[in-house]
């Protein structure tokens, strides 16, 4: 089963759905989550987002340094007894980002796939493709997973 997860801006704008229905087909979708967060009367502040995982990934990250983000988004996963699946497979770094910056100089991994530890193993690969297009400033992230079937008696 693959599942995909995408951070599509701005799905209201005219046509987002649309598009996104074009590229469910061209990769073989069988689960997408989207997600857009947005707080009304909330300015977006220019920062970094570099997100580190030791304890509850591996060491597969994009980044060498942390901020803020990085340990809230770890010790949440810790305290629900998840792990972030999305920095535990090596990959190249181009299937390893998941955000450029408006100019395309920098780009970060900030979109993750938390998964309980008890299924943990059930991932068989996450990673991200820079070629999916949905008007959204973000990349495709895609799991690759093991289904379990519980056969009764």
């Amino acid at each position: 089963m693959r599942f995909r997860t995408w951070n599509v801006r701005i799905m209201y704008r005219a046509g987002s759905l649309r598009a996104v229905a074009v590229e469910i087909p061209k990769y073989n979708l069988d689960l997408v989550g989207i997600h857009d967060f947005r707080w009304d009367g909330v300015d977006i502040e220019p920062c970094e987002y570099n997100v580190y995982f030791k304890l509850t990934t591996g060491n597969e990250s994009l980044h060498e340094i942390s901020n803020g983000n990085a340990v809230r988004v770890e010790n949440f996963a810790t305290s629900k007894n998840l792990t972030v699946k999305s920095i535990m497979f090596p990959h190249r770094n181009i299937h390893k980002f998941t955000w450029p910056t408006p100019d395309g100089k920098i780009h970060n991994q900030i979109d993750h796939i938390l998964i309980h530890r008890r299924r943990h193993s059930s991932m068989l690969d996450v990673r991200s493709f820079t070629a999916a297009d949905c008007d959204t400033d973000h990349y495709l992230v895609v799991a690759n997973a093991r289904e379990r079937l519980a056969v009764n008696k």
